[in-house]
């Protein structure tokens, strides 16, 4: 292919590179590789540094080692189940043996005698002498370029039907070598302007350099660049979703204070400070224009469901409706006890809508929340199906919001007159990624704990361990306290996991506490029971609950004092710090025992920053370092943006600069029309313009 300027190039079908051709064409669509372009973004998983080339003479057992001669002999040898293929590699200093069991036939036919070759491999000892096992190689002659050798080499990710198809990494960077010598210069949607101002380098430079760099300052730069563009681009998105909420004009809602200063009056608690600094945010949002979308972001235990009422009073006295919509029947249960205690003081009417109901049940409360009747509505999905229409629907609130997907919020907003949204979470969030989710949302964070709240102490024990643990809870529940004990309940191993917690919990009650009320509960129980079991351990007649996960949010029994977590290694730090918070809720000093089965230095690292720490700001920071993002959003977020390179670990500087930047733009340029955001909004158009259609209420 011949070098080229224009920007079409890019979109050049993938098989008519040299080397490709339609088999391997069909191969790499299956990666949604279709184009040059789309071969270009896709990146290398690690990088080998061979900027050193070693003498042969010089090299010893376990080196990695970088180095170039001539092919003495090569021998391809039958076996009963295969071949296997040696050759002698020579420089001016001595030799080394090359062997490869795997593509022995494909190598015997590209490798001969004489050949100059670079490779890179680890030095292994076979009966005295030094050799390399599947060692890369790349030829060196006149009518080949080496792709490796002095350079920081890629590696890229092999999927089997590429290495079945001859691309292993030494084809696949000969092929994206003459993929980038086609091109002349790759069009940029920044200026030169722009990426003086962006501290970054040029669109050109980065794919280049991703690729194949003799330098690791550029190599820097390049992902720099990259990750920037993954970063600015969903910014553009978030400020453009901000900027389309903020048009939309309502009536304000009145700060009316009647029913609010009743509620307050009837607490046995004072608020603390940052729940009356969350409230007044709430405020102001009602009396603007503008409909209300903030995220309130609570550590475990700080006392968002009272702000979330005392907020709800506010717009129910204006005559609208509220709905909250939680993740599981459960909380929402928990959630419509806590308003109903309220509100019956006040005469308001509130409804509980979940998918347990019985239809005749679910006929009544549907034509209550219809006829305006209930001003406060409660439930789960159930909350935003077809069948449930709202007569003035005013505040929205999602309860640990990032259990629902970004459309699941948009159908109840649909449902308003006034699409006020209130988020909130228990989960503490690190800001590098509240800021790349919920970007688009103001912020809230309630991080004071309640002053009567009492102390929780953390202790990490081992498996042998547990009948200490065992008499520990005995003794507390001797002066009247209540514990939970908790099984893990992963999706991937769930039946094993069910099996291990139902086999517990007949241990417990036969063999270790056969004198003590000992109940069961787990997801798999019909709503029926599981309310029972909840309803006898929050009245003390269960005086031990053995509990999957489905205890983490929902459960608020003041006099549990004591919750034992097993397997503690299989949950992250944020999971651990939502169990912990399930006792502590009450007066009585209370404990958390996190039992593993594993005493490797990891677990050790990961869980004495939980013993360490009650702040689940502190913790989730940590919990991100060492189990990435996945541990807050995992699959429910598959809906969004999945970067190529960016990395919401590490890349905290990164995402402010871009952040920073884009809101800037759309701050003076709303619709990006200006000829300076042109090429940007073309970007913008082709890839990111359907997440937004989809994602914004109009």
């Amino acid at each position: 292919m011949e070098p080229n300027n224009s920007s079409n190039l890019l979109e050049t079908p993938i098989q008519y590179i040299k080397g490709v051709g339609p088999r391997r064409a069909h191969v790499l669509e299956s990666l949604n590789i279709y184009t040059i372009k789309d071969l270009l973004y896709y990146f290398p998983r690690k990088y080998l540094d061979r900027t050193s080339i070693q003498l042969i003479g010089s090299i010893e057992t376990d080196m990695e080692v970088n180095i170039v001669g001539r092919v003495k002999s090569v021998n391809l040898r039958k076996m009963k189940r295969g071949s296997f293929l040696t050759a002698t590699l020579a420089d001016h200093t001595g030799s080394v043996r090359l062997m490869w069991f795997n593509g022995s036939d494909y190598i015997y036919q590209s490798l001969k005698a004489g050949d100059l070759i670079a490779v890179h491999g680890k030095v292994a000892d076979y009966k005295g002498n030094t050799q390399i096992v599947h060692p890369e190689y790349d030829k060196l002659n006149a009518n080949e370029i080496s792709l490796s050798t002095g350079f920081v080499i890629p590696v890229y990710p092999l999927t089997e039907d590429l290495k079945k198809s001859g691309l292993d990494n030494r084809n696949l960077r000969k092929i994206i070598y003459l993929a980038l010598d086609s091109l002349s210069k790759i069009e940029d949607h920044f200026n030169t302007k722009q990426q003086e101002d962006f501290k970054i380098c040029s669109l050109d430079s980065a794919l280049r350099n991703i690729h194949f760099t003799n330098s690791i300052d550029k190599l820097d730069e390049s992902i720099h660049r990259l990750k920037f563009d993954e970063h600015f681009f969903l910014q553009i998105l978030l400020a453009l979703r901000k900027k389309k909420i903020k048009e939309n004009r309502f009536t304000p809602i009145g700060f009316k204070t009647k029913y609010y200063n009743q509620i307050l009056k009837n607490l046995s608690f004072e608020l603390t400070g940052s729940q009356k600094q969350v409230l007044r945010e709430i405020i102001d949002d009602f009396l603007s224009e503008n409909p209300m979308n903030r995220m309130i972001q609570g550590d475990v235990g700080c006392g968002k469901t009272i702000v979330s009422i005392l907020a709800s009073s506010v717009v129910v006295e204006n005559n609208y409706q509220v709905a909250i919509m939680a993740p599981t029947d459960l909380l929402a249960k928990q959630l419509y006890k806590n308003f109903k205690s309220e509100y019956e003081k006040l005469g308001v009417e509130c409804s509980l809508l979940v998918g347990s109901l019985k239809s005749k049940e679910k006929k009544v409360v549907l034509e209550s929340i219809k006829s305006g009747n209930s001003k406060i509505a409660i439930g789960t999905h159930a909350l935003f199906q077809k069948d449930v229409a709202f007569k003035n629907l005013g505040l929205s609130i999602i309860d640990e919001q990032h259990r629902f997907g970004v459309n699941q919020r948009q159908m109840l907003l649909k449902k308003s007159s006034v699409p006020n949204l209130m988020a909130m979470t228990a989960t503490p969030i690190p800001r590098t990624l509240a800021i790349t989710y919920n970007g688009d949302m103001d912020l809230s964070i309630i991080d004071e704990l309640p002053k009567n709240r009492p102390d929780i102490f953390t202790s990490h024990i081992e498996k042998n361990n547990l009948d200490t643990a065992y008499n520990f809870i005995r003794e507390k529940i001797s002066i009247g306290g209540q514990a939970i004990v908790v099984y893990p309940l992963i999706e991937e191993t769930e039946k094993q996991d069910l099996d291990a917690a139902s086999e517990s919990f007949d241990l417990l009650t036969q063999n270790i506490f056969p004198d003590l009320t000992v109940g069961l509960m787990h997801g798999k129980l019909d709503p029926d029971q599981k309310n029972k079991v909840m309803k006898q351990f929050m009245n003390h007649e269960i005086q031990i609950l053995v509990s999957t996960t489905v205890v983490e949010v929902g459960i608020d029994n003041p006099n549990a004092s004591v919750i034992l977590i097993n397997n503690c290694e299989r949950f992250g730090l944020s999971q651990l710090h939502q169990l912990r918070g399930r006792v502590g809720r009450g007066e009585l000093t209370s404990y958390c025992i996190l039992c593993s089965d594993s005493g490797s230095p990891n677990t050790k690292q990961r869980l004495n920053v939980l013993t360490n720490s009650r702040n689940g700001f502190e913790i989730a920071d940590e919990d991100l370092k060492l189990r990435g993002p996945g541990e807050f959003f995992g699959e429910r977020q598959s809906g969004f943006i999945k970067f190529r390179i960016a990395d919401l670990t590490t890349d905290g500087p990164i995402i402010r600069n871009a952040r920073m930047k884009a809101f800037d733009i759309i701050d003076n340029d709303a619709n990006l029309d200006a000829p300076i955001n042109s090429l940007i909004k073309e970007k913008f158009d082709n890839e990111y313009l359907q997440l937004f259609l989809k994602t914004t209420v109009n």
